[in-house]
C-alpha cells in the first residue's frame, strides 16, 4: 500500500470492499462517526479492535500497526511545535491587549505619557 496514513488505508480498503462508513461501523460495533474520525486521522481504532478491523478489511494486524506507526493518527505537527505556536500567539495577544489598553487610557486621560511608554515597552 506504500506510505500512507492508517486513515487513508482504512478508507481505501473499506471502499474496495464496497462498504459504507455506517456498514463498517456496524460490523465493528462503533459509530459511523468513529469510522469517519479514523479515516480523517483524527483518532485511531482501539488496539483491541484491530484484529476485527483487519479481518473485515482483509489485511493483517501487522499492516495496520505498521501504517499507524509510520504516520500518526493525529496531525503531523508534534506537540512541542504546537506548544510553541500557542505560546507565540499568547504573547502576541498580550502585546496587542496592552497596546489597546494604553491607547484607551491615553484617550481618557487616565495615564501619563511616561507610564504609557513604560507599558508599551513591557508589552
Amino acid at each position: 500500500m506504500g506510505k500512507q496514513t492508517i486513515g487513508t488505508m482504512i478508507s481505501t480498503l473499506r471502499k474496495e470492499k464496497s462498504l459504507t462508513q455506517a456498514q463498517l461501523a456496524e460490523k465493528m460495533n462503533v459509530t459511523d462517526k468513529a469510522v469517519s474520525k479514523w479515516e480523517r486521522n483524527l483518532s485511531c481504532p482501539d488496539i483491541n479492535s484491530l484484529g476485527k478491523l483487519s479481518e473485515i478489511l482483509g489485511v493483517t494486524v501487522d499492516e495496520l500497526i505498521l501504517v499507524a506507526k509510520e504516520k500518526s493518527c493525529s496531525t503531523n505537527e508534534n506537540p512541542p511545535q504546537k506548544i510553541k505556536k500557542i505560546i507565540n500567539l499568547i504573547f502576541k495577544a498580550v502585546t496587542l491587549a496592552m497596546g489597546v489598553a494604553v491607547v484607551v487610557l491615553s484617550i481618557l486621560n487616565e495615564i501619563d505619557s511616561n507610564s504609557a511608554i513604560t507599558l508599551l515597552g513591557i508589552g
